[in-house]
């Protein structure tokens, strides 16, 4: 396995594979194994620490989402839906050698005009921010913490 760098997430056993040469990590998300960049390293542990410390049901979170942005076809990394199926949460995700700038929460804020969603989180992981998005002015404001599933859930796609 390649050497990833420790992140700022818990660790997380991966059922990692080579299949016809390429070194595949299994994402429960999608039920299939995917490509282990480090990009799909960093999401892996960030869904996982989701679901086992914020208590995210998988059930309502997938990842590589596609969507049309200005005609564009674009994939939002990963997306957290309510119950009643609408867009709660947005996540971005980039390897831990890249790092998170203005760049990256100007591409999150773009998706999020498809999405609709309350709260956007960008991650690299090593560090993670969260956003609220308040759409009557199409702006964010960033929050200390990520809220866990059943502030977000009750929360759900209501304005500012």
């Amino acid at each position: 396995m390649p050497v990833f760098p420790i992140l700022a997430l818990p660790p997380v056993k991966l059922k990692v594979r080579k299949i016809e040469g390429i070194l595949k990590v299994f994402d429960p998300l999608r039920a299939r194994y995917v490509a282990l960049t480090p990009e799909e390293f960093v999401r892996q542990h960030f869904t996982a620490w989701l679901v086992s410390d914020y208590h995210f049901p998988e059930s309502l979170m997938a990842n590589e989402v596609s969507l049309d942005v200005n005609g564009l076809s674009r994939r939002s990394d990963t997306v957290i839906f309510g119950r009643d199926g609408s867009p709660l949460v947005v996540v971005e995700y980039k390897a831990p050698t890249v790092s998170i700038t203005q760049d990256t929460f100007d591409q999150i804020a773009r998706y999020n005009m498809v999405w609709k969603a309350k709260y956007l989180i960008v991650s690299n992981g090593l560090k993670h921010y969260c956003c609220v998005f308040d759409h009557s002015n199409g702006s964010y404001h960033f929050i200390p913490t990520i809220p866990d599933w059943h502030t977000i859930s009750l929360a759900g796609t209501s304005e500012n």
